[in-house]
């Protein structure tokens, strides 16, 4: 089990958000519509439509240290928390350590492969010029010591922040959710307890943001529950309690029949939730348990997988989902192997892109029977990876975690495009922004684009 490890890797959004975000109320002010085209925005984790596909961006194939790097920012601290961009800002969130080495602390039953000790931190949240590269401003939001030291791959800046433009909001679990306006100034914080992660792996879900509610998904080892936030005060919404143990699956938020549900996946159920009032439409078992990846939705579709005890992917049909459908005709397929764990899903067009497990086999399946297309085929350069995969452009683009790229075809017989190096290690996924293709390492901040 390896969490926390991006929203970049872990699998860390609310559909179609930033299209959401400039028509429905509760979006940017009237005066900030129009300014920033959706095609310069990547706002939120998993892009513009929620599926790891931007569909206006035209990336590079190409790069290497010395080839198409347009810039390269060194970066404070640590995160494996993705990249957001809105116009010409690119926002993220870093752990920045201070001071001497602590004493190990406590780690809960059954962890491994976690830091042996933790320091005392800085949670910040960063604003990047898009076009030079340069930090515009830092912002530290809390200053604390770690109540867990996580895996030791992880990072304590791993959940993905996510704009509408105008606000900025940035999670850092057991140390704060905040936001802020684009200048950084901290207009509100809360204060939601402190989480315990199974194994003491450490916190990775982000933040879903959908018209001016923010959703937060609290699933650990003791009571979790999923919050509603008024994105404007941070005022309570709404609360339910969660049957459920740890998940670092970010909830996305899907229109279908006027209403608005929130989609959470967990051990025992994958459920979906009334935006307004919180109340359970449908839930559906048979995921497996330290459910990472996030879901994917289209077209009145939702498609949601996991893989640890088991190996499960599920297809539900929202027209007509409710109350418990589980074996019911409400699930289109299910599927036992090539189903995804760390990496979330990639859904482009009427394929989805799985890697199995965190290594270089990709699984290609087809939307509307849930069987394979073709073989699944090992990406020979790719090892372990966090990161998502993404797509733009009928390219996939798969990043590991030694910093390679791998670029491949979209089509019936995919072709290796690329194979790129970069002198970083990557978990957090990328974001594609007009012809630009913005990786954030455990060093630096590269924007890629043809020269």
């Amino acid at each position: 089990m390896l969490v926390a490890l991006a929203q970049g890797g872990i699998a860390m959004p609310a559909l179609a958000t930033v299209l959401l975000a400039m028509c429905v109320p509760g979006g940017p002010m009237e005066s900030d519509r129009g300014k920033v085209e959706a095609k310069d925005t990547w706002a939120q984790w998993r892009g513009p439509l929620g599926t790891g596909v931007a569909p206006d961006a035209q990336p590079p194939v190409e790069w290497s240290e010395t080839k198409n790097i347009r810039w390269k920012s060194v970066l404070p601290g640590k995160g494996h928390s993705s990249p957001v961009v809105w116009g010409e800002q690119i926002f993220l969130t870093t752990a920045i350590p201070f001071g001497e080495p602590l004493k190990p602390r406590f780690v809960r039953p059954g962890a491994h492969d976690n830091s042996e000790m933790t320091q005392n931190h800085e949670f910040a949240v960063l604003s990047v010029s898009r076009k030079t590269g340069k930090i515009l401003w830092q912002q530290t939001v809390h200053k604390g010591a770690p109540h867990e030291a996580g895996h030791f791959t992880a990072s304590f800046a791993s959940a993905s922040p996510v704009t509408d433009g105008t606000l900025v909001f940035a999670f850092f679990g057991s140390h704060g959710l905040y936001c802020l306006d684009t200048t950084g100034k901290l207009l509100w914080k809360k204060d939601l307890g402190e989480m315990h992660s199974k194994h003491g792996h450490g916190e990775g879900s982000s933040p879903a943001l959908h018209g001016d509610t923010l959703i937060i998904n609290w699933d650990h080892e003791d009571q979790s529950f999923l919050v509603a936030l008024d994105k404007r005060t941070g005022k309570q919404r709404w609360r339910v309690a969660r049957a459920e143990d740890t998940s670092w699956a970010t909830p996305i938020v899907v229109e279908h029949a006027g209403k608005a549900q929130v989609i959470v996946p967990g051990t025992n159920r994958l459920r979906g939730y009334d935006l307004a009032d919180g109340s359970v439409i449908w839930e559906c078992g048979g995921l497996s348990s330290n459910v990472v990846a996030s879901p994917v939705a289209a077209s009145g579709v939702v498609y949601a997988g996991s893989s640890y005890d088991t190996r499960a992917m599920l297809a539900i049909k929202l027209d007509g989902a409710k109350g418990d459908i589980t074996g019911t005709d409400q699930v289109l397929w299910s599927r036992r192997r090539g189903t995804p764990y760390v990496p979330s899903p990639l859904l482009y067009g009427d394929t989805i892109y799985n890697l199995q497990h965190y290594q270089g086999v990709m699984v290609r399946i087809n939307v509307k029977t849930g069987k394979d297309q073709g073989e699944p085929f090992r990406l020979a350069q790719i090892r372990d990876v966090y990161a998502s995969p993404v797509g733009a452009a009928d390219r996939i683009y798969v990043t590991s975690r030694d910093g390679v790229t791998q670029v491949m075809s979209h089509e019936a017989m995919p072709k290796m495009l690329a194979t790129n190096r970069l002198d970083d290690n990557i978990s957090a996924s990328a974001a594609l922004v007009g012809r630009e293709l913005f990786l954030r390492g455990e060093k630096a901040l590269y924007c890629i684009a043809e020269k």
